[in-house]
């Protein structure tokens, strides 16, 4: 785990992981860890952004990994209006609404969640995967 702190109050969280299935509940526990820190210096605004963006990061790390073979990056960081949330990995395929299926647990519920949640999300395509960046209230 690498903090950057940039002058900043509370450092940025950058986490590599090796993207298999365990990695979601750790980062999961190093986003929760960064937002403790957080809310030390600056209280979240609302009830449930804490939450949010937990939710936020599971979604996005599980994304990850059942679509993404290989590494994953996880970066958390403060900014004006909330909190950064970016997710790297290594499919070049952006992500797509598609109906949720409660029949056979194949997901299509994790995109929307992220998207209602977060006050905006930018996917940007390189060359050997993406970056999905989620601004969330807090």
């Amino acid at each position: 785990m690498e903090l950057m702190t940039q002058g900043r109050e509370v450092p940025d969280l950058r986490v590599e992981f090796e993207g298999t299935a365990d990695c979601i509940g750790r980062a999961r526990d190093r986003a929760a860890d960064f937002l403790s820190a957080l809310a030390r210096t600056r209280p979240p605004t609302g009830a449930t952004c804490r939450d949010d963006i937990l939710l936020a990061v599971s979604e996005l790390v599980t994304n990850a990994v059942r679509h993404a073979p290989g590494p994953l990056t996880v970066c958390l960081r403060p900014a004006p209006d909330g909190v950064e949330v970016t997710v790297g990995d290594t499919s070049t395929v952006v992500p797509r609404p598609r109906p949720p299926d409660l029949a056979t647990g194949t997901g299509g519920f994790g995109w929307p969640l992220v998207r209602q949640v977060s006050i905006d999300v930018r996917v940007l395509t390189r060359p050997d995967g993406k970056e999905i960046r989620a601004l969330l209230p807090w």
